[in-house]
């Protein structure tokens, strides 16, 4: 017998839409997690946060042309030059700015791709979506004892905000969502109805709802205006200028009425970071930034990554990356000739651009034409004054099975072959990163990209103990 019945999942998801015009498989069960994976999960979050903190060293200080080691000398100006690549200079300048240092995301969410060898780390989120729907999904997958089910994710993402002001006992908190991401608007919504219940003053908001007050930012509550003490951006950066309030929001900042979080600094949202832990020349900073549990760990969840920086190189130079038919590269655009098999590689853009988000930009290139490919490398190439992209190496899913009502037999519950991407959420509070809920996307099993899609079951993670499932 299903877990949860088909009339069930599909009448609360129908009573409470999460995502604008946006439908998935669905299922009877949670994702089974089991107590390694778990573990593991928790280590993952405690090695992000200890990235983020190592990144943010790494770039203000090449970006004060300070050496980057202890005992002996390691210059990196390059490393600034590339996570500030295409920003304008004010944000560029407010990311430096000494009031920031420390900021970092509050939400971290890593996509994990399980595959032969244990998990792979593509992608680290700081702005990411489904927090909303996760929290959603654990409460209606309850009684499967899921990982997060006593409202978890609600209650750590308020307390991750709330901290962010700890001299007021209950902050004003507005949820900002742009129209480019409105597709998240409604999950947003419904998380700031969850905590209005608890008695927090949590809102979702548009950007042109906020207005200056004074020094303050302020939005209109029942007539009244009500001063917010911390922002959660819901909005990529590079959406900035279409943020009509941007100014105001600088300014409350400025003047330390306001706490942004993620904070507006684009170096943390820059996928290149994942290839910059690979650089050959900052592998000494690495492991002296990082403990060696962390180290280790994202060495083996990391895939091998580089930015495709088409600087020329002198005659009789090789680029640190993969090869082309069985020779080493000198230009990236020898990529071009590589054979099938050495095409099991992803180039995707690096951040700050539309399409950097929503697997947009992802050419995997041991699935698509030889003349996909060629596009493929010759954009990153030719964007790569304003926009780097990332190459990296594509770890395969592996095949697992799992139950998913039919599309033609919807009531009726079927075993099947697919490929798992595992988002767990961590919310983070004085350096520490809480493990509140994991998001299972279900794809099937000819789908090489797994996201968010039609043919894919967005489930929660059930949790087992030895003895069985646990809360």
């Amino acid at each position: 017998m299903p877990n949860l019945p088909y009339e069930q999942i599909r009448a609360a998801l129908d009573g409470q839409p999460l995502f604008e015009a946006k439908t998935w498989q669905l299922s009877p069960d949670a994702w089974p997690l089991p107590p390694d994976q778990l573990t593991q999960l928790e280590a993952i979050g405690s090695a992000c946060v200890e990235f983020h903190q190592a990144l943010e060293t790494l770039y203000l200080r090449a970006v004060a042309g300070k050496n980057l080691l202890r005992n002996k000398p390691l210059l990196a100006p390059w490393v600034a030059d590339y996570l500030d690549r295409g920003k304008p200079a004010a944000l560029v300048a407010h990311a430096r700015d000494a009031r920031n240092r420390g900021a970092l995301p509050v939400v971290l969410r890593p996509d994990l791709l399980l595959t032969d060898d244990g998990f792979a780390l593509t992608e680290l989120d700081s702005v990411p979506g489904g927090i909303g729907l996760t929290a959603f999904l654990n409460r209606l997958y309850a009684a499967a004892a899921v990982l997060g089910a006593n409202d978890a994710m609600i209650e750590q993402f308020y307390a991750a905000l709330a901290a962010l002001r700890p001299e007021s006992h209950n902050p004003f908190v507005a949820l900002v969502v742009s129209d480019e991401a409105a597709t998240y608007r409604p999950e947003m919504q419904w998380l700031a109805r969850e905590l209005q219940l608890r008695g927090r003053r949590v809102f979702c908001v548009a950007p042109e709802d906020l207005f200056p007050l004074g020094s303050q930012l302020c939005v209109d509550v029942e007539g009244n205006p009500e001063k917010i003490d911390v922002i959660y951006r819901f909005f990529e950066l590079f959406d900035l200028a279409n943020v009509r309030t941007a100014k105001f929001i600088f300014e409350a900042w400025s003047a330390g009425e306001v706490t942004i979080t993620p904070p507006m600094r684009p170096f943390q949202e820059e996928k290149l970071a994942l290839a910059l832990f690979h650089h050959h020349l900052l592998q000494d900073f690495w492991a002296e930034s990082l403990s060696g549990r962390a180290l280790k760990l994202l060495r083996a969840l990391i895939p091998p990554s580089w930015i495709m920086d088409p600087a020329p190189l002198p005659p009789g130079a090789v680029l640190d990356a993969p090869r082309a038919g069985g020779r080493q590269l000198h230009d990236w655009r020898e990529l071009i000739g590589a054979t099938q098999k050495e095409r099991d590689l992803i180039i995707k853009i690096s951040g700050y651009h539309e399409t950097a988000w929503g697997a947009r930009s992802v050419v995997l290139g041991s699935d698509c034409s030889r003349e996909e490919w060629q596009e493929g490398v010759e954009r990153a190439v030719g964007l790569a004054p304003s926009n780097l992209h990332v190459l990296q190496v594509y770890r395969k899913p592996r095949r697992v099975r799992h139950r998913v009502y039919g599309k033609h037999s919807p009531h009726q519950a079927h075993e099947v072959d697919g490929r798992l991407r595992l988002c767990p959420y961590y919310f983070v509070q004085a350096g520490q990163a809480r493990l509140a809920g994991a998001l299972a996307t279900f794809c099937p099993p000819d789908k090489k990209i797994i996201h968010g899609m039609q043919d894919a079951a967005l489930l929660p993670a059930r949790v087992f103990a030895l003895n069985g499932p646990r809360a």
